[in-house]
């Protein structure tokens, strides 16, 4: 069958809320998402939740490429927000997706980015239950931005907060970092590595629940150091803690490639987002049993400890050198990489 005109890019038309909008949300996304509660086609979702307190989070995702080594922005769409709210203690139940598209993008690709979604979903055990479609003309976006809001559960008794950092407590990253940001930068550019550099993107809600599962009341927060990487997020729990933190840098988990890149191109490791990385800050007496349940895990295998919570410098976090020297560890400033996610 010959391809018309409307099958081979997106019209403003699409965007119009007429026959084509339908068309779209109906071949598109209503197929990839199916559901009971998307099936209704509302004006709102209607959600039945257990009692208790919901998290609430929303994102926006404007990653140039929108493919790229390991994932793509649907993928890191999903992942993004399931991250949010699994750090936050809560169990990811139901997320909204809003498409803006430029006109002329090819709805190939489309399909590609909300099937990537879909697959990302149904692992994470999510649902995408509502959403909105908006197409605007040549060169008022860049191909596809997506903006996403997530629902979860946080179950009684559980509370995460910076505020409950004690000095003594552990900093405990659970992989590898830097590889997302160095990812998309060489995508990019079109740099290529002998050993090729792939985003982490990875949906965290099953680390998550074991490191809470397996720490209990000593898992004092969890982080997921995204956009400004582990430095920047060290810093965020630095500020609002009110306490120092020290790190060993021969501890950082880096990759010989990610360390090789960097030093190549002049960029810090401890600077670039990391889309499936997860900081947990424990008590001690915690911490080897966290340790274990993260490396249970494929998501979690590299595991490890990297620094401490100490009562000096309150609100710095300092880097303990291989050398023996200690230097100050400032949050990033500027955007260095920026459509980064």
């Amino acid at each position: 069958m010959k391809k018309t005109e409307q099958d081979e890019v997106i019209l403003l038309g699409h965007g119009s809320g007429g026959i084509l909008t339908h068309q779209l949300i109906k071949t598109v996304f209503q197929d990839a998402f199916e559901n009971a509660i998307l099936d209704e086609m509302l004006d709102a979702a209607l959600l039945n939740l257990p009692h208790g307190r919901i998290a609430f989070t929303t994102d926006s995702f404007v990653v140039d490429p929108v493919f790229f080594p390991g994932g793509d922005i649907g993928k890191l769409a999903i992942c993004g927000t399931v991250n949010d709210l699994a750090v936050s203690g809560a169990k990811p139940l139901y997320i909204s997706a809003a498409f803006i598209i430029e006109e002329g993008f090819p709805p190939s690709d489309l399909r590609r980015i909300v099937s990537s979604m879909r697959e990302t979903a149904l692992a994470a055990e999510v649902r995408v239950v509502t959403g909105d479609t908006k197409v605007v003309g040549r060169g008022s976006a860049d191909k596809i931005f997506i903006n996403t809001t997530g629902i979860g559960l946080v179950p009684e008794g559980r509370r995460l907060s910076p505020r409950r950092i004690q000095s003594g407590d552990v900093v405990i990253v659970s992989g590898s970092i830097g590889e997302h940001g160095l990812a998309i930068l060489a995508r990019r550019e079109g740099l290529s590595f002998t050993t090729p550099v792939v985003s982490d993107s990875t949906a965290l809600h099953r680390l998550a629940e074991a490191v809470l599962a397996a720490g209990g009341a000593g898992i004092k927060c969890m982080r997921d150091p995204t956009r400004g990487g582990l430095a920047t997020t060290l810093n965020e729990l630095a500020a609002q803690s009110g306490k120092g933190i020290l790190v060993q840098e021969e501890l950082l988990p880096i990759r010989r490639e990610v360390a090789g890149g960097c030093e190549m191109l002049g960029i810090d490791p401890l600077y670039l987002a990391n889309e499936g990385k997860l900081i947990v800050v424990a008590a001690p007496e915690a911490a080897p049993q966290v340790l274990e349940a993260m490396r249970s895990l494929p998501e979690g295998e590299a595991a490890v400890q990297i620094g401490r919570i100490i009562e000096d410098e309150p609100g710095l976090v300092l880097l303990e050198t291989e050398l023996g020297a200690t230097r100050i560890l400032t949050m990033l400033e500027g955007e260095p990489l920026p459509r980064i996610c």
